[in-house]
């Protein structure tokens, strides 16, 4: 899915328009960059957290040479799924669980 299909698919179940869920999905991202720029984590409870680790320097080789090089250290931005998003995620959609009671009988 896409920028252009989430934002249809939120307004069709919200029932807002296209313009309005495309001006909340820019302000929800823009939220988030910013909190995240600060070094804060944004929690939502259920989905999961959005927050940002460290990374260290360390060598790496160029794939094209095989030369030796140091990367930086750097500030990497990680998302970490909520124990109801796992759970969602780890179970089957219910149009494949009637799918499959059809094909048993």
């Amino acid at each position: 899915m896409n920028k252009s299909e989430l934002i249809d698919a939120i307004a069709k179940e919200t029932g807002a328009s296209k313009k309005d869920t495309e001006a909340m999905l820019k302000s929800f991202v823009n939220v988030v960059s910013t909190e995240l720029q600060k070094k804060e984590k944004v929690q939502l409870i259920g989905f999961g957290t959005f927050e940002t680790s460290e990374r260290a320097a360390r060598s790496g080789r160029n794939p094209r040479t095989g030369a030796e090089l140091k990367i930086k250290a750097s500030t990497v931005a990680r998302f970490k799924p909520g124990k109801a998003l796992k759970d969602l995620v780890n179970t089957k959609p219910k149009a494949e669980k009637a799918a499959k009671k059809g094909k048993k009988k």
